[in-house]
């Protein structure tokens, strides 16, 4: 049973599930917007806004929990500076999720998620 299990598995290991997540995060921060599949975009929000939250509080301790998951010293300084002052009136919900239609190959649902304007 799965009962409490919460997350995709996305027919792919632990370790390389994780880097596609991160990678991801990544690219919605620095791009503003990412095309991917609505799966993905659903696991990938849990831990994009769980980042936006901890850039709010400029500490030391945030900026480390936020470098651990990301791994690139210029978004982490990035998100302390633009993302913050975006988001500095919201509690949550930072992403929008816009649905596209399906992919040709595949037929998967494709969105684009966004960081919302102020």
């Amino acid at each position: 049973m799965r009962h409490l299990k919460s997350g995709r598995k996305f027919n792919r290991n632990n370790s390389h599930r994780k880097s596609m997540l991160r990678n991801l995060a990544a690219s919605i921060l620095h791009h503003k917007q990412v095309k991917t599949t609505i799966a993905k975009a659903k696991d990938v929000r849990k831990i994009v806004e769980r980042i936006i939250t901890w850039g709010k509080k400029d500490t030391v301790h945030h900026r480390r929990l936020i470098f651990n998951i990301l791994r690139d010293r210029s978004l982490v300084k990035n998100i302390h500076d633009d993302i913050n002052d975006r988001c500095a009136g919201r509690n949550g919900g930072y992403l929008q999720i816009i649905k596209l239609g399906f992919r040709k190959g595949d037929n998967a649902k494709m969105v684009v998620v966004k960081l919302i304007n102020k």
